[in-house]
């Protein structure tokens, strides 16, 4: 185990996740694993400039380093991201992809808890990639001797973003821009909205600056809703979530998050992700039914009676 490596004082110890939002979310359990098991270190986490800020609100790292990303070719980038890696007595690479394996060797080889050849904790399960990412990451750190998976507690976000008049509910339209199979029709959202409206509900639309259209498009059928595109952090998106009665959206990081705080949230996947490996994940265990998952082949397919008939 990790803890019997013989260090003196505190142990140095980096946590890799450079992924999308979602997947970043998802990783909210191993996070607080990883703190748990090391109450006494000093936990940096590496991660992409956009997720930066939330990990630095977390209670789960000292510190929070962003990647230094760059070409094998670049010199004086590749020794400042040698430096960002090295100096840990151990890392903790939730990322597990060929760039962090590529990372393991430009480290030196620290102890390291992955997939990369020649890791000290290397998970080798045949069946990872057929795990939801959460049993996935569970199994992983079993390697090094963490196997008390802590459900993390994310009260610190419960307070985030602006305080709406309630109730209301928040509708993600947006996903990711090359992967346009993944988006019920904004059209669509914008029917789901008038609806809302009629029985009480406030609209919330929420997403990027980039879903600004998909935002056009559903004021176009419904004006009454409120467009918040482009105008909260993460940090807002969190709290704002915790408050709403519900959630709808596409399976994109926006929704993850709804799921995690709490929120009664219908996901909606098309044949271009599995749920069964990257389902949005409730916040309290034994909430049967906190996240509903409505698949079909084309979201162009997807009846609006089918999405309002799985609405809390």
């Amino acid at each position: 185990m990790i803890d019997d490596i013989g260090l003196n004082g505190p142990a140095r110890i980096l946590v890799i996740k450079l992924g999308a939002l979602g997947d970043f979310v998802l990783a909210f359990h191993a996070f607080a694993s990883i703190r748990a098991h090391h109450p006494g270190a000093h936990i940096t986490l590496l991660t992409r400039a956009p997720l930066a800020e939330l990990g630095r609100r977390a209670p789960w790292f000292e510190q929070v380093e962003v990647e230094h990303k760059t070409a094998w070719w670049n010199l004086p980038g590749l020794l400042r991201l040698r430096r960002q890696l090295s100096g840990y007595d151990f890392v903790y690479d939730l990322q597990t992809s060929s760039r962090t394996g590529w990372y393991f060797r430009l480290a030196g080889r620290p102890s390291w808890c992955g997939i990369a050849r020649g890791a000290s904790h290397r998970h080798t399960n045949p069946r990872r990639d057929f795990m939801h990412t959460i049993e996935r990451q569970r199994d992983q750190l079993a390697q090094a001797g963490i196997i008390d998976v802590a459900r993390p507690d994310l009260s610190w976000l419960e307070a985030g973003g602006p305080e709406l008049p309630e109730p209301y509910a928040v509708l993600v339209p947006g996903a990711s821009p090359h992967r346009p199979r993944k988006r019920w029709p904004a059209e669509r959202f914008g029917a789901l909205a008038a609806r809302l409206w009629g029985q009480g509900i406030l609209p919330v639309i929420v997403g990027a600056t980039t879903d600004q259209a998909l935002a056009a498009a559903i004021l176009r059928v419904c004006p009454t809703a409120l467009d918040l595109t482009g105008r909260t952090s993460l940090v807002d998106l969190a709290g704002l979530s915790f408050r709403a009665a519900f959630c709808v959206g596409n399976d994109t990081g926006p929704t993850h998050l709804a799921a995690a705080m709490g929120c009664p949230t219908v996901v909606l996947f098309s044949e271009d992700s599995d749920p069964a490996l990257t389902a949005p994940v409730g916040r309290w265990p034994g909430h049967a039914g906190q996240v509903a998952v409505l698949r079909t082949p084309d979201l162009a397919d997807l009846p609006l009676e089918r999405v309002a008939a799985a609405l809390p």
